[in-house]
């Protein structure tokens, strides 16, 4: 089947319910048995990893049915929903390390993932190295060491959009005994097949494109077949399971991803493209543009794009004409997150968070999530708003 086949049809299961299309929500804790033999027997079943219901938090067939369907939409074995994007990231590394490891972060890293190695990691005993985006893969290699376990990337990054070179990492990553995890989330099950390019676990933040209407938090990871048990175990050991309404918000927006996401990349390039004619921007980072220095990467590994990207004002703008033009705009909020079916912006303030590759003589970078509306509709509003910015400087 292909991809827009397998959305509408994956985990539903008319003849189980009722003759519901959709699986209804199972808001369950407490799983009765006919007999102490029948929970014996279903317990059995769990411990054998078969997809039984137990009680609420291991899992019900409504969990089952959003985790299956995207790792079979993605080309992984099993996945694992979690109660947000940032837990998802936490749980994949969890499922990997111990005290004493080393791990490689990619230095464009999701916030939450790097505040999460600063902090819990390194209360445990675990080493975080960051490596920057535009690094040599001879250098990539030079930093491994006997007790690396991990290296985790994300590609694009979701601020400053760099690409690398998955399947070269993943293959120095796999010569080094280590396992590679990548946050999926930009280029989505639909358009980036981790699993083909040497990713062991794909991580994603299920609160934005799947869910796709900005009225939910879910994560979840996607694992290979070696690297499962390790995430199921310590999901089940932490407690880490999504929400039943969650999870049916998540499985009924994959059912209009693929119709979603082509509006999504049309309008966000359109965009990107339109910016790059506008004195007021020095650059614009978006993968799918000829002009990026991650295209080839692009074009070569991804089915396609979101409406994620970021553009550089010109250095002379100063914070306060830059809020002028933002805080006026009419169409884009101004918010975390992204991926719904609304626009958004945001000026992320990148030198705080960088380590390994200092953010040094940039304008302001203002990244953008290009939503449903009408892409004319979007511009006009930006161009109001870069009249605003060239008042305010004078």
């Amino acid at each position: 089947m292909k991809d827009e086949t397998k959305l509408a049809v994956l985990g539903r299961d008319p003849e189980g319910h009722h003759g519901a299309v959709n699986i209804p929500v199972y808001r369950a804790s407490t799983i009765l048995q006919p007999s102490l033999k029948a929970l014996a027997d279903v317990y059995s079943a769990k411990m054998k990893d078969e997809q039984v219901t137990t009680y609420g938090r291991g899992g019900t067939p409504l969990t089952y049915a959003f985790e299956n369907t995207l790792a079979e939409l993605e080309g992984g074995y099993r996945a694992m929903a979690y109660p947000s994007g940032a837990g998802a990231c936490s749980g994949a590394i969890l499922s990997v390390v111990k005290s004493g490891d080393h791990i490689l972060i990619i230095d464009n890293i999701y916030g939450p993932t790097r505040h999460f190695c600063d902090t819990v990691l390194k209360r445990m005993g675990v080493e975080t190295e960051y490596f920057p985006t535009a690094i040599s893969m001879a250098d990539f290699a030079a930093r491994f060491r006997p007790n690396t376990s991990l290296v985790f990337i994300e590609s694009p990054g979701s601020l400053t959009f760099e690409m690398v070179d998955v399947p070269a990492i993943a293959e120095i990553t796999h010569k080094h005994g280590a396992k590679l995890a990548m946050d999926n989330t930009w280029g989505t099950s639909l358009y980036f097949k981790s699993f083909s390019h040497g990713v062991d676990l794909s991580v994603h933040a299920a609160t934005k494109y799947i869910v796709g209407h900005s009225d939910a938090m879910l994560g979840i990871v996607i694992a290979n077949k070696e690297t499962w048990p390790n995430l199921r175990e310590t999901a089940r050991a932490i407690g880490a399971n999504a929400g039943p309404d969650e999870v049916y918000l998540g499985l009924r927006g994959l059912r209009t991803m693929a119709v979603r996401l082509p509006r999504h990349m049309e309008s966000g390039i359109k965009i990107a493209d339109w910016l790059r004619s506008r004195d007021e921007v020095t650059s614009v980072r978006h993968p799918a543009l000829s002009q990026d220095p991650g295209h080839a990467l692009w074009k070569r590994d991804f089915l396609g794009a979101c409406g994620l990207f970021a553009f550089e004002l010109q250095k002379k703008y100063s914070d306060a004409a830059v809020a002028e033009f933002v805080d006026h705009l009419e169409l884009f909020g101004i918010g975390y997150s992204w991926g719904g079916y609304e626009s958004l912006i945001s000026v992320p303030a990148i030198k705080g968070v960088r380590t390994a590759e200092p953010w040094q003589n940039h304008g302001s970078l203002i990244r953008v999530h290009i939503g449903l509306e009408d892409p004319e509709d979007l511009m006009a509003d930006l161009t109001a708003g870069f009249d605003r910015l060239n008042r305010a400087q004078g």
